[in-house]
């Protein structure tokens, strides 16, 4: 294992997190509980906010998890086996 003081619980944690969203089906899971992309386009204003609103919380997300989704893939098989490895032979 990694050194417990140092990086390597924070490096384990985040590719534990980035492979969870990485993982999140749009259509299973995020549609349902409303943060899909469709979803945000066709959501009602509510008090102060236009109906796209851009800069709202919610379409940050979506919007975070949708790019994490997209740009990290590849990259998190990479890390992926890269720590499988390092744990086999060190672990």
């Amino acid at each position: 294992m990694l050194s417990l003081f140092g990086f390597g619980p924070l490096i384990y944690v985040s590719v534990l997190l980035l492979n969870a969203v990485a993982i999140l089906s749009e259509d299973r899971f995020l549609a349902r509980i409303g943060w899909g992309r469709a979803h945000l386009q066709q959501s009602e204003p509510s008090f102060g906010q236009s109906a796209n609103d851009p800069d709202s919380l919610k379409s940050r997300a979506v919007n975070l998890i949708s790019s994490i989704r997209m740009v990290a893939r590849v990259p998190l098989i990479a890390v992926n086996i890269v720590l499988i490895i390092y744990e086999l032979v060190l672990g």
